[in-house]
């Protein structure tokens, strides 16, 4: 079989299309890096579904934690507690578990014992956590003149927020929150190592790498395929968000811009 061949076989059986069965023997590179780079497509799948309507409940919480009303405030503080305040890895697992058994009291939780939804949930919920107290965190660091020179202008309330605050919060959080992303991406990588189960062998790509290294007993060649897939989509995102950094920051003098600086969590 020619790479050609190999690139329309596998090219997107993660999601379903092309051969049903794996290569058994005699790998080739070309089997290694279509495969797991057809398990990107849940990687990203998962990543920038999470991270967009992560983003949206992560504002949420942040002004509710920011709130001086008690519910919203004691609300947006435990939740944020318990999903920084507990493992990934651990939390994809009990969520597996918990929807499965979910589904046997109503079909309605059916869709979340699969990884597709399930796993989505809790990589939103997680992302959200991490990301409200960024910007909880840049909302504490709004400069008091700002506020008040809105409310010299007579803003208050909801217009105050979106032509101030809300900016201004963005601005300051958005190097933090980058970080953040590109670890969401990177935590993509264990939903289907910890939890779910790929069903007809239709995983991500750490779960291909991880079956050419079983196969081959050498993983010295899927491994770091997988980590150069990676290292791409870093800075594809690094691309992306550097863009909206500098759309953050285009009302600033060009020689009062900062250029954004990526700086790896080794430790989360």
């Amino acid at each position: 079989m020619s790479c050609f061949e190999t690139l329309q076989a596998y090219g997107l059986r993660s999601i379903g299309y092309g051969e049903r069965l794996l290569p058994r023997s005699d790998f080739t590179l070309c089997e290694q890096f279509t495969l797991i780079g057809s398990g990107m497509i849940w990687n990203i799948y998962f990543g920038v579904i999470a991270l967009i309507t992560g983003f949206f409940f992560a504002v949420a919480l942040a002004v509710g934690k920011y709130s001086n009303r008690t519910l919203p405030n004691q609300l947006a503080r435990w939740f944020i507690f318990i999903f920084r305040g507990s493992p990934l890895f651990i939390q994809i697992f009990f969520a597996y578990f918990a929807f499965v058994s979910l589904k046997s009291v109503s079909p309605i939780f059916a869709p979340f014992s699969s990884a597709y939804a399930g796993a989505l949930v809790v990589l939103f919920c997680n992302t959200a956590a991490y990301s409200a107290e960024i910007f909880y965190g840049a909302l504490l660091s709004i400069p008091k003149g700002d506020i008040e020179a809105a409310d010299a202008y007579g803003m208050s309330g909801w217009s105050r927020f979106r032509r101030i605050t809300f900016p201004t919060m963005m601005r300051l959080a958005w190097p933090a929150y980058t970080n953040e992303a590109i670890f969401l991406f990177h935590a993509t990588t264990l939903v289907f190592f910890s939890g779910f189960p790929a069903l007809s062998q239709r995983g991500d790509a750490l779960y291909y790498a991880s079956y050419f290294a079983d196969k081959t007993f050498n993983p010295f060649i899927p491994y770091p395929i997988l980590a150069g897939f990676f290292i791409l989509l870093t800075l594809a995102v690094i691309g992306v968000f550097g863009i909206a950094n500098k759309y953050l920051n285009r009302h600033l003098p060009q020689t009062q811009r900062k250029r954004l600086r990526i700086r790896p969590n080794l430790i989360r």
